[in-house]
């Protein structure tokens, strides 16, 4: 598609050389009577060659503009024809007319004139006999060739510019790629970021206050944590670089749950979890899901417990997950607590953001809403068999 592009500039470049090239033949043509080897004629004497140049010269002029007024030039070339006896111009008239036009009812007028003007002089002077194959081969013939040229031009032009729009597209749903793979990357850092640095910190807080073994065991503990948080992080990172294979560890669902609840309890915070399948009873085990809609719950979880970390203090939580084979339900509740979250931690309003888009991603709806005892509730809910279809 390149090449054809280089080559149509540089056509673009070299035809006006061509044009005057052209123009000056006709002409020339034009004005020697077609080598004086004109046969058929209206007028028995030869015009002189003040009248042959000044109509060589108008035909060339018209052949100049040939590609705006192709219906200029064939009038042109046809008064030639009457004056001179002159075939070649209205044979490259009748030509261009049909290329540059493709429309056959302009062609077909046009060529209907040149045959009422060629073919008079020839019938007249050597009968049907040869006004039929000449007038055939001077008007017909140049205008079904014009057509096929136009025609043929006209489809690859259209095909090259589909070619071109679809590269386009191409390279847009590329970039939108891209752009959705940052954004995409960007809410998983802001998620691990923003929840293990909570947890970081209330151990801090605890550390602050701990003596002898507990103290050893909240360090330990804050160890583990920033090592997990940077192992997140590089696993993430490694995705950006391009002379890097992206990595293919398992992203976290529903099965990490009890881990992700076992943090949080351990920094003194009271977490339920609750899975139920579709008859109210407790599921024994999570239900299997799509890999995005498993680790969009995850990530949902995770935000919740990180703002319960960061407003709510050791307030009691409840994680609720409910499935059926149409629909699944999440509902992250906390209460009202005295004791207040942790400090220092800031709060943009960017992670309610992000998992509201996560689920809407997998055809799901996400409410956040304070409850109506001080508390705070996060509730989706995602159709199953739209997510899978």
């Amino acid at each position: 598609m390149r090449s054809g592009t280089r080559y149509a500039a540089v056509w673009e470049r070299r035809r006006p050389v061509i044009d005057a090239a052209l123009a000056l033949a006709v002409a020339v043509s034009t004005a020697s009577q077609d080598g004086h080897s004109a046969t058929y004629a209206y007028f028995e004497m030869r015009p002189s060659l003040w009248v042959a140049v000044p109509v060589g010269l108008l035909v060339g002029a018209a052949a100049w503009g040939r590609r705006r007024r192709p219906e200029v030039f064939l009038l042109a070339a046809l008064a030639a024809f009457v004056v001179l006896s002159t075939w070649i111009a209205v044979l490259f008239a009748q030509y261009t007319l049909a290329e540059r036009t493709t429309s056959w009812r302009r062609t077909s007028a046009g060529t209907l004139a040149a045959l009422a003007v060629v073919a008079v002089p020839i019938w007249q002077l050597g009968g049907a006999d040869a006004a039929g194959p000449l007038s055939l081969g001077i008007c017909v013939a140049p205008a079904l060739l014009g057509l096929y040229v136009g025609t043929r031009r006209e489809l690859l032009a259209r095909l090259r510019e589909r070619a071109e729009r679809a590269e386009r597209e191409q390279h847009q749903r590329v970039l939108q790629a891209r752009s959705d793979e940052r954004a995409q990357i960007a809410r998983d850092m802001h998620d691990v970021v923003t929840h293990r640095v909570s947890l970081i910190v209330l151990h801090s807080t605890a550390l602050e206050v701990a003596k002898g073994d507990n103290a050893r065991t909240i360090g330990r503990q804050i160890g583990a944590i920033g090592r997990e948080a940077l192992t997140e992080l590089r696993s993430l990172v490694e995705v950006l670089r391009a002379d890097a294979e992206a990595p293919l560890a398992p992203q976290p669902g529903l099965a990490d749950l009890e881990n992700l609840v076992a943090e949080s309890r351990s920094t003194g915070i009271p977490v339920a979890l609750e899975l139920i399948d579709e008859s109210g009873a407790e599921a024994p085990a999570p239900p299997q899901l799509p890999a995005l809609i498993d680790h969009a719950v995850y990530r949902v979880v995770q935000e919740a417990l990180t703002n319960v970390h960061k407003h709510a203090g050791n307030a009691e939580t409840r994680i609720r997950v409910r499935h059926t084979p149409h629909l699944l339900r999440l509902s992250v509740t906390n209460g009202r607590s005295a004791v207040p979250g942790a400090p220092g931690l800031p709060s943009g309003g960017h992670g309610l953001l992000g998992i509201g888009e996560r689920i809407r991603l997998v055809g799901g709806e996400l409410n956040a809403r304070p409850t109506p005892d001080g508390g705070f509730e996060i509730t989706a809910e995602i159709p199953l068999k739209a997510a899978d279809a």
